[in-house]
């Protein structure tokens, strides 16, 4: 298994860019935007950060049928170099909504850690329609190009359904010993949504020695609880001014938060 990074990654929202139904800005108002958020994240502390297309909605699937288009695979490489420039901790990244052959493109090129994988294994009915898991061709594509990036995979995603059944023992189990994902993270319902710390429990037994991570909805009020069932936190609305999910990242926010999370993780 690959070494995951842990701790607190702090999430670097990227706008809506060019060919975005939303777009405002060209591609330089882009990686402007995310030159700040990774300085305040810097600045408040966190152990790394992950970079993602989130302004890019409606989302594609990702998957071979319909990948992310070049020009944001592009613009997403700008980004996350532009991040590695003034970041010295492991830098992630996660095109939205399912595409780890992009991802793992820009880590090989870019030198990043780590990618995130929303749906790797299994099939779950969500807003883009149909997404398949597709670990087959995600680890062989990591082994040809960028075999040290670590594979963190999503266990029952937020803004998704499982299209059968299937508990969280055993969504956790395939993911790491199926699906060879190197940690897994587990989210609420939605985008800033909290974990159910039941959930979060469940996870945690049945991944063993694998690192588990909150994937959403991460506060000071909910640390007590949560972070002790977790070896790290993967955090964006709560970092951000008022905690409102589209504005800039607060470095005050970023620092209060990761002081109380931090000593609370487990291991």
């Amino acid at each position: 298994m690959v070494r995951s990074p842990r701790g607190i990654l702090g999430v670097v929202h990227l706008p809506a860019m060019p060919g975005d139904p939303n777009a405002e800005g060209d591609f330089d108002a882009m990686v402007a935007h995310a030159v700040a958020d990774a300085q305040a994240l810097r600045d408040g502390g966190v152990d790394g950060i992950v970079v993602e297309n989130f302004g890019s909605v409606p989302f594609t699937k990702g998957d071979a049928s319909c990948p992310l288009p070049p020009h944001q695979v592009a613009a997403i490489t700008r980004a996350v170099l532009a991040v590695r420039d003034r970041f010295d901790g492991p830098i992630g990244v996660n095109c939205l909504r399912n595409d780890a052959e992009a991802a793992l493109g820009i880590a090989a090129a870019t030198g990043a850690q780590f990618i995130r994988v929303n749906v790797h294994v299994g099939a779950y009915v969500t807003d883009q329609g149909l997404i398949e898991g597709n670990a087959f061709a995600t680890l062989r594509r990591r082994a040809a190009l960028a075999p040290s990036v670590a594979i963190l995979a999503d266990v029952l995603v937020k803004h998704a359904t499982p299209l059968a059944p299937v508990s969280p023992e055993d969504a956790t189990k395939d993911t790491l010993e199926r699906g060879l994902a190197d940690g897994v993270i587990v989210t609420g319902r939605a985008t800033g949504a909290p974990v159910d710390a039941d959930l979060l429990r469940t996870v945690g037994s049945a991944a063993a020695e694998a690192p588990v991570y909150i994937g959403s909805g991460l506060t000071q009020q909910g640390a007590d609880t949560l972070a002790p069932l977790c070896d790290g936190a993967i955090i964006g609305t709560a970092f951000k001014r008022d905690g409102q999910v589209r504005a800039p990242v607060d470095a005050d926010r970023v620092r209060a938060l990761c002081d109380v999370v931090r000593p609370r993780l487990r291991g």
